[in-house]
């Protein structure tokens, strides 16, 4: 029985080397690139031969497939993935803005999932989860070890079913259970307000298929309510960015016609692009430039761009291009740093890998990728500071997260590299000590106002900023330089 195990495993390794010599001569034929290397394919295939053969159970064939595959894309970068058949469905349902879930942004952290922002007016959202929330378990299932496309699946469902995440929160030291009721998520990306005379607020939280057409419709509210509006603040926090043409779209609401608003350069030709301020750049094939429904006026009013740890990738395109062109002051706090392009190609009917292409560079040319926009101000959170800015977490803090590609050749100073971790560790100690006195409070007095509110202090020194009056800078905020990588890392 055994012999005919192994016979029968072997054949399967025969027939998976095929198949990937198949491959690397397809893939050679495609990009004239070297060939896959003959060892590690034998080992591979060796691996696959063993598990088929001496594993406790028999493990399906496809199985071992789809989770090397998928063992393979994770490997890369935190953003890189695969799409399985529901997982495939899921992602195109979620930049349509329409899906069923619990409403949130993630990534991963230490094997973890973790919260990047909820999605305003969700269950999630509803419930308090909060930006950097670490979920560790759905329903009895742990996190740790799960693919991120897994974790996703678990907490997708049906309407109206229920899903008990359990979460430990970083910035209060304590792990506590949620039970939420998943729903379709109707993800409203724009909001706006005259928050007083003159004076207009729009928000995006989140760059969709309908965001650019929402954006002109608030807008155009906006100036039927203040004609002569004397200036306005474009809210980014805690976006997590999305499609990249209306990035695109956004940014040239507010620029010249035909200037650069982003470029990206990769491997292949068809990454190597530059993006303008032109509707060809970001209106829909067949469908009229929705910027020509916008007031002549936006072009000039005065703008500050609000920005914070949560705002990535299409967030960090519109606020580096406005920076760059010198259209707006950027006020807040570093951003993500979340400057890599994921394209996603197809690997049959229903499924596919998403695989990083490429990197986002602003108009001047600077990197994104784990750096993110340097706000012109830097400006806490509250009038009591920001306290706790050393235990938020950044791109450059993610594992296997992709160097800035401009300074990475260079290489590790390690006694440099050290100090630097050295002093983020006390400054994370110094945090902690302050979180155990905040948590002592009652969570009314901890919890931070809602963005827009009058309360809002980061929107009130905006609109200092707008006005000509004093803006209360950051004591604590300080740039959060590059760190180098080596080139095998």
């Amino acid at each position: 029985m055994g012999h005919k195990l192994k016979i029968a495993g072997w054949i399967s390794v025969g027939a998976l080397a095929g198949a990937l010599t198949t491959v690397s001569l397809q893939t050679m034929a495609r990009n004239a690139m070297a060939p896959l290397p003959l060892e590690e394919i034998q080992q591979l295939s060796a691996v696959f031969g063993l598990i088929k053969t001496d594993y406790v159970e028999p493990v399906d064939d496809k199985k071992l497939i789809t989770d090397a595959i998928s063992g393979m894309v994770s490997g890369l970068d935190p953003h890189s993935q695969y799409f399985d058949k529901k997982s495939f469905k899921e992602f195109r349902e979620g930049t349509s803005g329409r899906f069923v879930g619990v409403g949130i942004e993630i990534t991963q952290e230490d094997g973890l999932v973790k919260v990047v922002s909820p999605i305003e007016g969700s269950p999630a959202f509803r419930a308090g989860l909060k930006t950097n929330d670490l979920i560790t378990k759905i329903d009895d299932t742990a996190v740790k070890g799960l693919a991120l496309n897994e974790a996703v699946k678990r907490m997708r469902g049906e309407p109206n079913t229920k899903v008990t995440l359990t979460i430990f929160r970083k910035d209060e030291s304590r792990t506590f259970t949620v039970t939420i009721t998943r729903e379709e998520i109707k993800t409203q990306s724009v909001k706006s307000k005259i928050v007083e005379p003159g004076y207009a607020w729009v928000r995006l939280s989140q760059f969709q298929e309908r965001t650019v057409e929402d954006f002109v419709r608030k807008v155009q509210e906006i100036y039927q309510q203040e004609p002569r509006l004397k200036g306005m603040v474009l809210d980014l926090r805690n976006d997590p960015g999305g499609l990249l043409d209306a990035a695109v779209a956004i940014s040239a609401a507010f620029l010249p016609a035909d200037v650069t608003v982003v470029s990206t350069n990769g491997q292949l030709p068809e990454s190597k692009a530059t993006f303008k301020a032109s509707p060809e750049f970001y209106a829909r094939r067949g469908s009229p430039d929705p910027l020509k429904r916008l007031p002549v006026a936006l072009k000039t009013v005065p703008l500050v761009v609000l920005v914070n740890e949560g705002s990535a990738s299409a967030s960090e395109i519109v606020a580096g291009a406005l920076q760059d062109h010198k259209r707006a002051v950027i006020l807040g706090s570093q951003t993500f740093g979340k400057g890599s392009v994921q394209t996603v190609r197809p690997l049959g009917p229903d499924t596919g890998i998403k695989i990083t292409t490429a990197r986002y560079y602003t108009p001047s040319g600077r990197s994104i990728q784990a750096k993110g926009i340097v706000p012109d101000t830097m400006v806490d959170e509250s009038e009591d500071g920001n306290l706790f800015a050393a235990l938020r977490v950044r791109e450059a803090d993610l594992d296997k997260h992709l160097g800035n590609g401009q300074d990475g050749a260079k290489g590790k100073d390690p006694s440099t590299d050290k100090a630097q971790e050295q002093a983020r560790e006390q400054a994370r100690e110094e945090a902690l000590k302050r979180l155990e006195c905040e948590a002592k409070k009652p969570e009314a007095e901890r919890k931070l106002p809602e963005f827009g509110s009058d309360k809002d202090f980061q929107l009130q020194q905006a609109l200092n900023q707008l006005k000509g009056l004093p803006v209360k800078v950051s004591k604590t905020l300080t740039e959060r330089k590059e760190e180098k990588k080596d080139k095998d890392e």
